[in-house]
């Protein structure tokens, strides 16, 4: 229980290094929030009824993606639940939910946008370690600068709409 409680500050990196470095899948369970944020690429929550969802990420992300954390769902469980059948219609609605064409769109060509944005950043870390490049030509060095900056951030937005459209992808498939 709580194993990461009596370590310092030194045996507990190296434990997330050795962790972090293992090739193979570990089943960790903590209480510690930052332990798990470090080392985990997906965390698995339970969502009650039975119910278990795998969200990507630490507990950082976990917490983003459900748009609540552990203490949300414990309230919830202590609320006295009023029972209602639901309705035909919420029912339906909710099976019948499927991706958009913008949404189908944007899996399909998202991966080809990353691709290109990968082949533009390699190139322009290509140009930037030219050390003789600022010296000749400082107009030169500050707009690949400022491009790579701005593509770097174009990836991880387009990284990250495609993380959340498979999540969607995944989940309506899913249901």
């Amino acid at each position: 229980d709580e194993p990461t409680n009596d370590l310092d500050l030194e045996t507990l990196d190296l434990l997330q290094e050795l962790l972090a470095d293992y090739p193979g899948t570990l089943l960790l369970v903590s209480h510690d929030r930052d332990f798990v944020d470090r080392i985990a690429t997906s965390v698995l929550m339970h969502e009650g009824e039975g119910r278990w969802i795998e969200y990507a990420g630490g507990y950082t992300d976990m917490v983003t993606q459900r748009g609540a954390g552990v203490a949300a769902r414990k309230r919830e469980v202590a609320k006295p639940v009023v029972s209602e059948a639901p309705s035909p219609v919420r029912v339906e609605t909710a099976t019948k939910r499927k991706l958009s064409f913008k949404e189908k769109h944007a899996l399909e060509t998202l991966p080809v946008k990353l691709d290109a944005l990968d082949k533009e950043l390699a190139a322009l870390e290509t140009k930037l370690a030219d050390a003789s490049l600022f010296s000749r030509d400082p107009k030169a060095f500050a707009a690949a600068t400022s491009r790579h900056a701005a593509a770097a951030t174009e990836k991880a937005a387009a990284e990250e709409q495609w993380l959340e459209l498979e999540m969607l992808r995944e989940e309506l498939e899913g249901a």
